[in-house]
């Protein structure tokens, strides 16, 4: 070794030290976060919210969303139902994805956020044996006390009465808190616009039974419980608003932005997942397939042929796809005992693996119609009187005045020709175009936020 190489060792060993310690700052400065999704949902509700913290520098792959295979609870929770998973076996699966995690990252702790029956796993993980693995707990319209509580169905998951959550909320330390002692818990409930929380059972098919539940139904003794005024079940824990708070929760301080900084190249991609029965799930659908159209935003008409077309294999991965900034995009999604299913989307602003989509079916008593075009919510729900929304130049059929609680307004129209239609929501404009019903075709305009 010259005298000049020994000169410079002490330097680049100095150099490694700090690149380490920069390195183990960053790791520190944003733990991996595992976003839990709801009831008859997919991990492709987050993709909006990963990109809130992706916009404010959280590396992104120390965020994740899993897919609970079977996300729907079951009506008793102690008995098997095909197609519904338990409350054990949603915190089992859970916790399979906590320790999956710690590894990849090396992390000792992670950060866990929940949308509605997301968040019942997590406080259970938390509650029996995981408190050490969790820093902090953040459950957005988590029904914690119930969607009702009394004698109608004594063993569901959601029954404030029933053995699962009185288990659940049974108190905890000399305080007698709710939440487990070591973990930073924060709620976030609307004021009275969760349809989950209301004190009538409209939402659960029971209009005339008194639930017994609050709309503070969701807080919990011993978290830090926030109210937003307004936000309904969906949004407590997806909206714009809803980032900020649980940001903060997390960092102990105010994110730079809640809107999302779009990137200079897309990368999209997710599966195709299917159906047991007539509930959801998240398993793939082998062998369906997937066609994607560029379209012209203000006709929905397409530009050319399919830019990017593939039949999924096993693990229903449909991707990657390069996409374009600003353009509007057609996924067609053919599997079979399916209809053949049109989604148009709004242009994308980041990259996202997260982009699950399911065939539809077309229901018996909708067989007679001409073209069916569905306006579809997956993140919120339509709020009457709440929300600026059109379908076709007109209100959207079938939402209730009220609490919002209806994510999906279906367009019969008589006319089975290809046309326009527009849907509008909140500023945002998505214009679809007709497919006829007798061909099997299914329409769908989905809004991201």
């Amino acid at each position: 070794m010259t005298v000049r190489s020994r000169r410079f060792l002490p330097a680049l060993l100095l150099a490694a030290l700090l690149a380490g310690c920069a390195g183990q700052a960053a790791r520190e400065a944003h733990p991996p976060i595992i976003f839990v999704h709801g009831s008859g949902d997919s991990a492709a509700v987050w993709y909006p919210t990963l990109w809130r913290f992706e916009s404010n520098g959280w590396p992104r792959q120390r965020l994740f969303a899993p897919d609970l295979p079977y996300p729907t609870q079951r009506d008793d929770d102690r008995k098997p139902q095909d197609g519904r998973s338990s409350a054990a076996e949603n915190m089992a699966n859970l916790a399979a994805e906590i320790e999956r995690v710690r590894k990849v990252t090396g992390a000792d702790k992670v950060v866990l956020v929940g949308l509605s029956r997301g968040g019942l796993p997590i406080r259970d993980f938390v509650r029996n044996g995981g408190a050490g693995r969790v820093s902090h707990a953040v459950l957005g319209g988590t029904p914690n006390h119930g969607v009702w509580s009394g004698d109608f169905l004594p063993g569901n998951e959601f029954n404030g009465a029933g053995p699962f959550l009185t288990a659940l909320n049974s108190p905890q330390g000399p305080e007698g808190l709710e939440v487990t002692p070591g973990v930073a818990f924060m709620t976030l409930r609307s004021d009275n616009y969760d349809k989950y929380a209301q004190p009538d059972g409209r939402w659960v098919g029971q209009p005339k039974m008194q639930t017994n539940v609050s709309f503070d139904g969701p807080a919990l003794k011993g978290a830090q419980n926030v109210v937003l005024p307004g936000l309904d079940h969906r949004e407590v824990a997806l909206h714009a608003t809803a980032f900020v708070p649980a940001y903060r929760f997390v960092t102990g301080q105010s994110p730079a932005r809640s809107v999302i900084v779009p990137e200079t190249s897309l990368v999209l991609d997710g599966r195709i997942t299917g159906y047991r029965g007539n509930d959801a799930t998240n398993l793939p659908l082998p062998g369906a397939s997937i066609e994607i159209f560029e379209t012209v935003a203000q006709t929905g008409e397409r530009i050319g042929p399919a830019v990017h077309a593939k039949t999924v294999g096993n693990d229903g991965q449909w991707g990657p796809f390069h996409a374009k900034h600003g353009m509007q995009y057609e996924f067609v999604i053919r599997a079979d005992g399916f209809a053949i299913t049109h989604i148009y989307r709004p242009p994308f602003a980041r990259s996202s693996a997260l982009l699950h989509m399911r065939p539809a079916r077309i229901a018996d008593a909708e067989k007679d119609a001409g073209s069916i075009v569905t306006m579809t919510r997956p993140r919120g729900y339509f709020g009457v009187g709440r929300d600026a929304m059109t379908l076709d130049g007109k209100n959207p059929p079938g939402l209730p005045p009220g609490v919002a609680g209806l994510s999906v307004s279906k367009l019969k129209l008589d006319e089975s020709a290809a046309r326009s239609v527009a849907a509008e929501l909140n500023g945002e404009r998505i214009v679809a175009r007709s497919w006829p019903v007798k061909e099997n075709h299914a329409v769908f305009a989905e809004f991201h936020h």
